[in-house]
């Protein structure tokens, strides 16, 4: 091997090194630091008391888990679909900046 050949074998490796290294470090920060807890898509993520909602989600319609579409399950799926779309129609102005208020989206205000 080439003195050149043995300097960037040596220079892929301390990258490496130095890689690992850094994302360990952060890795103990983000740990230790407690923002590992505020990660919200981590799975073990447990929400603030005052976030936890104390009646339940009602949903609107939920498909058959068989996956078989006959006219009474679409039929089913429509008149639930109807009623969703009624509401989206019944908004006043659509495309204003109105519609995005904490009110409107059910966001509670302090």
């Amino acid at each position: 091997m080439t003195r050149g050949g043995r300097n960037l074998v040596i220079l892929g490796v301390a990258s490496v090194v130095v890689a690992f290294v850094t994302t360990g470090v952060s890795l103990a920060l983000y740990h230790n630091s407690g923002d590992i807890y505020l990660d919200r898509s981590r799975p073990g993520y447990l929400p603030d008391e005052e976030e936890i909602e104390d009646e339940p989600v009602e949903e609107v319609y939920v498909l058959e888990k068989s996956g078989l579409v006959t006219k009474q399950i679409l039929d089913e799926y429509l008149e639930a679909y109807g009623v969703e779309l009624d509401a989206i129609d019944a908004y006043k102005d659509p495309f204003t900046m109105t519609v995005l208020e904490d009110e409107k989206l059910g966001i509670p205000t302090e």
